[in-house]
This record gives C-alpha cells, structure tokens and sequence, in this order.
C-alpha cells in the first residue's frame, strides 16, 4: 500500500499552530484561523483564460497562530523552516525584498496596503498538512489563513467576496508566480459538499452539489511525488502563448474562442504548438460546463470519461504531464477508476481519480505497484470530500 499524503504522527495541525506560536513568542495567541487546500476537479489553465473551472476545498489545512505585533513589523514562523522571519513596512511594500516561503506572507501585506488598509503589526505561526509541491495549492492556502487572521485582528472592512483577488495579487505581483484566481477563490469560497463552479472572467460562483457518498464514490487523490513549480518558465510560456494567441485571433482570452469555431480558429493560426495550446483550452471550457451539467442532474459517476478526457489534453495539447502522473492516471484506470487526470498547474503535482468507495484501497495499491515497476518513489495517497473553505477556528 502507498504511503498517505499527510504524514502519520505529526499531530494535529491547529495545535501544532499553536505551540509553534507559545515557543517562538513566549505567550498565547490571540485566534487560528484555518485555510484549505485544493483539488481542481476540472479546468486546468482556463483561469487565466477567463475561462471556467471547477475546484474544490480539501480536508487538508495550513493553520496560522496569531496576535498583535508592534505597529509596521511583522514576524511569522513556519513548522517548514525553524528561523522566524520578520519585515516592516518597507520590505512589504517592495515586491522581492522578502523572499522564500515568507514572501507568501509579505505579499498579503503589501496587497491589504496596496488596498489602502491600515495592516496591524503581527506575529503569526504557521502550520499545515498541506503539501508543499503536490498541487494542492499549500501557497493559497497561507495566502488566505494569513489574510483572515490580518484582516480579523486589524478589524479591517474587507468583504469576503474581495479576498480572492487581494490574495491572487500577493501570488502574482509579489511573489512572481503568474497563477489565475481559481486557486485563492476555492480555498476561501469553498463549501463542504460542494464543487465551486467559478467564472474567472466575472467572478460569479454557484456551489455545485458534488456528494460522493450518495454516489457510493470517492475522489482519491495521488500525490505523484514528482514536484510542482508554478513559479518555473514552463508555467508562464504556457500562459504568454495563450495571450498571443488570443490576440491573433482577436479576442480578448481564449475563452471567446466557442467549441463550435474552433477548428476555424486553428486554421488562423500559424504553428502547430499553438494550435495544440488552444485546442485544449477551448475543449477544457467545454468539459467544466459538461461536468456541471451531469452534476446538477445528479449524474456523478458519469463525469468520469470527462476527467479522463481532461487528462489526454494536458498530456498531448498542453504538454505539461510527466511519467509520475501519466503512470498514476493509467494504473488508475486500469484499476477501475471511472475517471482520472491530472490536477493542478503541472509539470508535477498530483493525480485525482474517480473511484467506487470500496476500490479506493485497490485502486491505491494498483498506482503503488505501477510506480514500483517503474522505479519511482512511492506515491502518496488520501481519499477525500469536499470540505469548507478559510475559517476562523
């Protein structure tokens, strides 16, 4: 059997949170606040299209300790990294000043002031079961824990509903990785039982029933161990030939582009790896509003071949798989799975498979055995249900 996701022994995270918190600042924090990671069901690059996709929130939380702190300095501690970090205000407001995993941090701070709020000083800790590198979105997740406690200690007006955006803009601007909204949006909007069905060019939502229980299913979700940058060239090319070819075909995003001209569309354009580019984010669009379709009817188990569809055009139109998660997606399907593919930017990260509930331990154990014959380091595994989005604990 494959190892789980979550390490065994580590105990739980909000407490974790908290003694990090008591042994860095020698006193109490004064709230957790807890965000989730993701799994995105399907559309993979359409965000920054201003196409549609179809996340949701997972079980797995980065929790961060906080309370107060003097005015203009902040100080944050990870369980990843035993050296706290601490900044001011004049590397907050300066993209680049603070780097590594405390630039997630920093970047909601110069995001709230860049808004025009006034950022109470803090001190914060942080703990997570969400893995770094898998693409289960372990940065959205800080990104939002951070921004709920920031926002909840400064009691600062700030509607949920602008979250996102503010948190999408620490990623982008600050940190300098060119991520579309789905991620921020699903960790923060999430709600248990469903999938968010999220329009990324007018940011409307509607929560979408996704209940695997009644379906006798289960997601499982496999962490290929190979890891995920979505900070790396490869992620930002993708996205530069979709904007060319936007302008080539003169739309504003290649959400424009309807499935029924698209072969027209790839006739205008003049190589083939673009080609290749659109035709998978055009016929992605068209899978995330399938997929919603066959579950508001209620028809679970039949997304499968769509997933799986999803899969084929990451693999051979968008070229951004690998052998870790191309050999998890095949064990799976061989195993029984209904459906699987990728998740996630890419280049790494992890596997999802629609499963019947009791194959998940199968199915787990088929993916393992691929990756034994092929000489890979062993997967991880959990079973998951769409859970509730950042919180305050």
């Amino acid at each position: 059997m494959s190892t789980a996701i979550v390490g065994e022994g580590r105990g739980d995270v909000a407490d974790r949170a908290t003694a990090g918190f008591r042994q860095r600042y020698g006193t109490e924090p004064a709230g957790r606040w807890a965000a989730p990671g993701r799994v995105n069901l399907i559309g993979e690059h359409t965000d920054y299209n201003d196409g549609f996709v179809l996340p949701f929130a997972l079980p797995l939380r980065t929790v961060v300790a906080a309370a107060p702190g003097p005015d203009g300095r902040w100080t944050v501690w990870s369980e990843l990294d035993d050296e706290p970090v601490e900044f001011g205000a004049e590397a907050a407001d300066e993209p680049g000043r603070v780097d590594g995993w405390a630039a997630y941090v920093a970047g909601v701070v110069w995001a709230l002031r860049a808004a025009g709020l006034d950022v109470p000083g803090a001190r914060l800790a942080i703990a997570s079961d969400v893995p770094v590198g898998s693409g289960l979105s372990s940065s959205a997740a800080i990104e939002s824990a951070v921004l709920a406690a920031l926002v909840d200690l400064g009691g600062l007006d700030l509607p949920t509903e602008r979250w996102p955006r503010l948190a999408q803009r620490a990623e982008n601007d600050y940190v300098g990785a060119p991520t579309g909204i789905m991620d921020q949006s699903a960790v923060i909007r999430g709600v248990q039982g469903h999938a968010l069905f999220l329009d990324c060019r007018t940011e409307e939502v509607e929560q979408i029933p996704f209940d695997l229980d009644a379906a006798g299913l289960a997601v499982l979700v496999v962490d290929s161990r190979a890891p995920h940058r979505h900070a790396d060239g490869e992620y930002a090319a993708r996205r530069r030939s979709c904007e060319r070819a936007a302008a080539t075909l003169g739309v504003a995003a290649l959400r424009d582009v309807p499935t029924a001209d698209l072969d027209a569309a790839l006739a205008r354009l003049d190589d083939e790896e673009t080609r290749r580019r659109v035709r998978h984010v055009v016929t992605e669009d068209q899978r995330v509003l399938d997929t919603v379709a066959l579950l508001r009817a209620g028809r679970v188990r039949d997304i499968g071949p769509l997933l799986t569809a999803s899969h084929a055009s990451m693999r051979d139109d968008f070229e951004i798989t690998v052998p870790e998660v191309d050999t998890a997606v095949e064990a799976a399907l061989t195993a029984g799975a209904h459906g699987a593919r990728m998740t996630g930017g890419g280049f790494g990260g992890c596997v999802l498979a629609l499963v019947d509930v009791d194959a998940a331990d199968t199915v787990a154990r088929a993916v393992a055995d691929a990756y034994a014959e092929r000489g890979f380091a062993a997967p991880g595994t959990l079973t998951v249900q769409p859970a509730g989005g950042v919180t305050r604990m």
